[in-house]
């Protein structure tokens, strides 16, 4: 239950506490007293869009704080744990906006963003004005308001998760079918690239292979004569650097045989000898291996230049020509990997049509049953409101689609967002008359007493927040407004009610009585709410009556009404 309500600084408050009692509690005030601004007090510590303009003049910032009990849920407690704030007995929920336009929210003083607040206030408190009155007018709200009555809440989830899922695959599918398209178009273009690369029969390096081999085989004479000369030097000349080493190697043997000093250059010119040796040897067998071959020369530069060509004409390097070929081949093997996947994905979806058939018929029969179930209970509430001829219908359709994702009996129908089923409430508030549109039918009074008549019946089958009723009476009187009034009796002994009226019969049937006043204090208007005690609710309910010059008669009217309020 919402315990308090906490304002300074909004508007004409200058600061105020506000203390509520479980039951219903009544909110009356001249008009333009501030009834109105308690409404949007509430409004902004539910999370709705605040304005400096908000904020009491002269004041650095307005704030409002709500304190509830027995609220918790565990659909609070999780938005609460996701958002790391703690939680207690108590809910406290707070709105500062600063005179240059700033807001700031908290959760059990915890900072926490304005869509956190709204969020939880959304699962709190039910805050109903005139312009809430008309979304039932609106025929995209009957659904919730259906599905809440039939406790379909798990259904709807798992309908909405599974045509998510439907929806992603055929996603999926449209992109592979572009995917493939383009592939198609390309692909004359592809096949004939990957054939002239593949004729050309390209390998890694190659292109270094063949530059080396050119050089080589245009320098071969030269290579022969320089590496003749150098062997007949290190070797097989008269005067071979092999001979001279071999001749001094023995000089240094003897000279070590003496003088030890000698022994590091002896094993030193040992390995000049082997080194010498090692070289010959290595020249010897290179002059055997130098290639003579002029046609092998030409065969080689006519390969460098189809390779040159090829890469000029793709703008790529050798190895890039490579990567090209390969990713060509990639290509024009995906349309048969991509026509296998689309085989796969055709399947899955083919399934998910199958599973959101199921889920949506079985969704849709809750509805039906549920449906009659309403019709029932809202006229039963209607009769009790003043509308005792009422028709109140539930009114289930299909639209059927050749090519629906939804199939029932053979037939094929849309897939909604909440399911195949098309939703709108009929009323014929007049015997004879056929059962039409809210908006066709109903008047502004009528349409109060079928939103609270929608409310009384939702409050035997869900678990409702607290209800603010702002204007309930609108369009009412009489005998009417006796009726709402004992409905918010009833309702409030389920859940805490707090309705804002001016009719008497309505304020009659208050557990608690909450008085709003304006006055003028050192020249500044304030407005102020006072809690009635049982004297001063009934001169409160006979002003209803009779306006400011309270006479005999609507006092003794009003203690009746209040006298028939406890029956």
């Amino acid at each position: 239950m919402l315990c308090t309500l906490y304002i300074k600084n909004f508007a004409l408050i200058q600061e105020l506490t506000v203390d509520f009692d479980p039951g219903l509690t009544i909110i009356t005030g001249e008009t333009g007293a501030g009834k109105s601004i308690l409404v949007g007090a509430l409004n902004l510590v539910l999370g709705e869009r605040g304005s400096s303009d908000l904020v009491r003049s002269g004041a650095s910032k307005a704030v409002i704080e709500a304190v509830l009990k027995e609220v918790h849920s565990a659909k609070i407690d999780s938005l609460l744990n996701a958002a790391n704030i703690e939680t207690a007995l108590e809910l406290i929920l707070r709105r500062e906006i600063s005179s240059s336009g700033q807001s700031r929210c908290f959760i059990n003083d915890t900072p926490c963003t304005a869509a956190l607040l709204k969020q939880a206030g959304e699962e709190l408190i039910d805050l109903h004005g005139q312009h809430d009155h008309q979304l039932l007018l609106h025929a995209d709200t009957h659904e919730t308001l259906l599905d809440d009555f039939a406790l379909a809440a798990e259904e709807v989830v798992t309908y909405k998760t599974t045509r998510s899922s439907l929806q992603a695959l055929q996603q999926q599918l449209n992109s592979l079918n572009n995917e493939a398209a383009t592939i198609r178009e390309k692909k004359e273009m592809v096949d004939f690239q990957v054939h002239e690369l593949n004729s050309v029969d390209l390998k890694n390096g190659e292109v270094k292979t063949i530059d080396t081999a050119i050089t080589l085989l245009e320098n071969a004479e030269t290579l022969f004569t320089l590496s003749t000369t150098l062997n007949e030097l290190l070797y097989d000349g008269d005067h071979s650097i092999y001979s001279a080493i071999t001749s001094a190697l023995h000089t240094l043997e003897k000279l070590c045989a003496i003088d030890k000093r000698f022994d590091i250059h002896l094993e030193e010119t040992r390995t000049a000898t082997s080194i010498v040796d090692e070289l010959s040897r290595f020249t010897r067998s290179y002059i055997s291996g130098i290639d003579f071959n002029p046609g092998k020369l030409d065969t080689l530069r006519e390969r460098q230049l189809q390779l040159q060509r090829l890469c000029k004409k793709y703008g790529r390097t050798h190895a890039e020509l490579i990567e090209l070929k390969n990713e060509l081949e990639a290509r024009s093997a995906l349309e048969e990997n991509l026509e296998e996947e689309r085989c796969h994905i055709e399947q899955a979806i083919t399934f998910k049509k199958t599973e959101l058939s199921l889920q949506a018929e079985t969704l849709s029969h809750k509805r039906l049953e549920a449906a009659r179930r309403l019709e029932t209970a809202i006229q039963e509430q209607l009769a009790t409101l003043g509308i005792p001829h009422a028709t109140f219908i539930v009114n289930i359709t299909h639209e059927e689609h050749q090519k629906g994702d939804i199939s029932v009996a053979g037939t094929t129908f849309t897939a909604f967002p909440g399911g195949y089923d098309k939703i709108e409430f009929l009323i014929s508030t007049n015997p004879g008359e056929k059962p039409k549109h809210l908006v066709k039918v109903a008047s502004g009074g009528e349409i109060s007493r079928v939103m609270l008549a929608m409310k009384s019946a939702l409050a035997e089958s869900a678990k409702l927040p607290i209800l603010i009723f702002d204007e309930i009476d609108t369009g009412i009187s009489g005998r009417i407004a006796e009726a709402v009034g004992k409905s918010l009796q009833k309702l409030s002994r389920l859940h805490q009610i707090i309705a804002i009226t001016h009719l008497p019969q309505i304020a009659a049937m208050a557990d608690l009585h909450l008085s709003v006043k304006k006055s003028v204090q050192q020249e500044r208007t304030v407005t102020e709410v006072t809690p009635l005690d049982q004297e001063s609710r009934l001169q409160a309910i006979a002003s209803l009556i009779s306006g400011q010059q309270i006479s005999a008669s609507s006092l003794t009217l009003a203690a009746e009404l209040i006298e028939a309020a406890r029956d």
